[in-house]
């Protein structure tokens, strides 16, 4: 009996943490969309980083002290391009400026993420997108929501009539993984209905969740970019894995999620 209530004590816990959680990232969001609307000019690299650095504390500066106040003892990843495992106990994953770079040209594709991790599994996930004012979140075991309403992936089982998606994890990446994804959007080019390519991975992961495109898949990554799509998409029923269809992992060098009808499909197609 005691055990019951804990489990059930903790359950009403992280339920509270992410209604908490998910009124910081709209503010977060709130601050970002009114740095939004025009073209950010730079003319170096030094520049745009400066830039990407002023999206982030803006953000930063209201998410690290509204998610330390909620859970002190917690990690906090300060790099969202970090990958690999983390060491025990919880941890935040936070995103600032997910799709920063988009916000960056006045494109719409943004959002701010932030991800509880405990003992290297996502506890609780919200991602808001503040030009729509949508706000998604999942609770492991509760389900994954767009405003309060049940999310649920695509029930189709032909990759040939589904929409797929994919998303470069990051600039600079090494000549092996540039080649690796431009012959895997080939391949789906031939399997799929249509591919999309575009960033940030999460918000075609939002996609996959909704039911409104079949599978992602992207090589390469970061925890900040895939562990907030990953729960959504398990909590609204889909699979992950890595490309191979094995269990995907922070330190995997693959990622899909997609509807179970097409999973296998999916990973076929990628591992050809």
């Amino acid at each position: 009996m005691s055990e019951t209530l804990q489990t059930s004590d903790v359950a009403a816990s992280d339920a509270d943490l992410l209604a908490q959680t998910a009124i910081a990232v709209r503010e977060a969001g709130s601050a970002l969309r009114e740095r939004f609307g025009e073209v950010v000019r730079y003319e170096t690299r030094e520049e745009l980083m400066q830039a990407l650095a002023a999206n982030d504390d803006t953000a930063l500066d209201i998410l690290r002290p509204r998610l330390t106040s909620l859970r002190p003892d917690a990690g906090w990843v300060e790099d969202e391009l970090d990958g690999g495992a983390l060491p025990s106990g919880e941890w935040w994953v936070v995103d600032p400026a997910e799709g920063n770079v988009n916000h960056l040209h006045a494109l719409p594709e943004w959002a701010v993420t932030a991800t509880l991790v405990r003992e290297n599994q996502p506890v609780l996930t919200v991602v808001h997108l503040p030009l729509t004012g949508e706000t998604y979140t999942a609770l492991t075991g509760a389900g994954a929501h767009l405003d309060g309403r049940p999310l649920q992936v695509s029930r189709t089982a032909d990759l040939g009539l589904s929409i797929v998606a994919t998303s470069q994890a990051r600039p600079d990446e090494d000549e092996k993984v540039v080649r690796r994804v431009g012959s895997s959007i080939t391949a789906m080019l031939f399997d799929a209905l249509v591919v999309r390519v575009a960033v940030p991975a999460t918000l075609h992961l939002l996609n996959v969740a909704a039911g409104r495109i079949g599978a992602f898949w992207q090589f390469a990554g970061a925890r900040a970019d895939l562990l907030p799509g990953a729960l959504l998409v398990t909590e609204a029923g889909g699979r992950i894995s890595d490309a191979e269809g094995l269990p995907w992992t922070p330190q995997s060098q693959s990622f899909v999620a997609a509807a179970p009808g097409v999973h296998a499909e999916a990973v076929s197609t990628l591992s050809r």
